[in-house]
């Protein structure tokens, strides 16, 4: 079977995406309510019911809610995440330590694979970014006798990057990948001086020339070919525009045969789907849940080193 991806949800807002899997759905993060997070799942015609696991790349706000960790407890749902997340999740609430008294967080290592499903391992990388631990995902299906292997990469939330970052992003058939902003964009914002370095800095988030840079050296590090899928994540509402990042994309991808997919804050993306078949079909398109910017605030406080919900 293939592997789905839905961008659910991507801005400094809230961030989730669905991924689906032989009837194995994965929530790579949680940065909704559960009530959004059902909207969005129904957008895309899915459920809670589909959701068998969450996977946190880090604990800065927007990226998870207590709230929707004390609906994983009620609905069973294990959360992944890695050892150096709890202290954060414990101090915002009870949602984490409900989960740890009844057995449902599970750990990983970086650089070591995981089987999250029969079918589907993963593997964390470290991403640099200013909220302490942070990783991104390479999820991977084996071939069969029927296709190839099947292989989708996850990094958002990063200020740089390294030439092992782009192996690790390397060889995927999807690559979902932060464009946070412009930078001339970011200088005239009016924006405090902190929080321009901050954006800015290497240990930020990517601007659309940088994030164009490491695509570009991804594809040269991959099999002609293999890459089908660019989705743009975490945009910026106040220092990006759509088609800047979607140029950037281009101009990065020009020549090659892969589709370049926009997420957004408010509402679901197109499902693609990677896998035997091989097909390079659009699987669903999404529709709008009636959600705006000002009813997406955080349900906590943000933590430390996430300044506002305005600071990508």
């Amino acid at each position: 079977m293939p592997i789905r991806f839905t961008v659910l949800a991507s801005g400094s807002s809230g961030n989730a995406s669905l991924v689906q899997v032989d009837g194995f759905g994965l929530l790579l993060d949680a940065g909704l309510g559960p009530r959004q997070l059902a909207a969005r799942l129904a957008a895309v015609g899915a459920s809670w019911q589909e959701v068998q696991a969450v996977l946190l790349t880090h604990t800065h706000g927007d990226h998870w809610r207590d709230r929707t960790l004390a609906h994983l407890r009620r609905r069973r749902i294990p959360l992944y995440c890695h050892t150096e997340h709890h202290d954060a999740l414990r101090s915002y609430g009870d949602g984490f330590s409900g989960l740890e008294a009844d057995d449902l967080v599970r750990t990983f290592a970086v650089n070591e694979e995981f089987v999250l499903a029969p079918g589907l391992g993963c593997r964390a990388f470290a991403l640099k970014h200013d909220s302490g631990a942070t990783f991104g995902f390479r999820l991977e299906q084996p071939g069969s006798l029927f296709g190839d292997p099947a292989a989708l990469a996850y990094a958002a939330d990063l200020g740089s990057w390294t030439p092992e970052l782009a192996g690790a992003l390397a060889d995927v058939d999807a690559l979902a990948l932060e464009f946070n902003h412009d930078v001339e964009m970011q200088y005239a914002s009016g924006r405090s001086f902190q929080l321009i370095r901050r954006v800015l800095g290497d240990h930020g988030h990517l601007s659309n020339v940088q994030a164009a840079d490491l695509l570009r050296e991804v594809l040269r590090r991959s099999a002609p070919g293999r890459l089908r899928h660019v989705v743009q994540l975490h945009l910026s509402q106040q220092c990006n525009r759509p088609e800047l990042a979607l140029a950037a994309a281009r101009a990065a991808v020009a020549g090659a045969d892969i589709e370049v997919h926009t997420a957004c804050q408010d509402t679901p993306i197109l499902t693609v789907s990677i896998g035997p078949s091989r097909s390079r079909k659009r699987v669903r398109r999404s529709v709008s849940v009636g959600s705006s910017r000002a009813r997406q605030t955080a349900a906590h406080p943000m933590l430390p080193g996430f300044e506002s919900s305005d600071a990508i």
